[in-house]
């Protein structure tokens, strides 16, 4: 039995992972978003446009159901 699942089982060849070490490009990248200077001079918000239309929504939900807010309450 046991020949046969080996016959059976094709042999996974390992993976070493990368050839050299990532972590600090990773740092130099992080270090080049928080240090760059916006070209308006303004400190802007990260926030994707998603999220503003989500949280209009909840407004629009609260306030025209406001017996909504307990069950909404509920499932933060």
């Amino acid at each position: 039995m046991k020949k046969l699942l080996k016959a059976a089982v094709p042999k996974v060849e390992t993976d070493d992972g990368p050839k050299r070490d990532l972590w600090p490009d990773t740092l130099r990248r992080l270090d080049e978003k928080t240090t760059a200077p916006s070209s308006s001079g303004r400190v802007g918000f990260n926030v994707a446009w998603f999220d503003g239309v989500l949280a209009v929504g909840l407004l629009l939900l609260v306030a025209s159901f406001p017996a909504a807010i307990p069950l909404l309450l509920y499932y933060l």
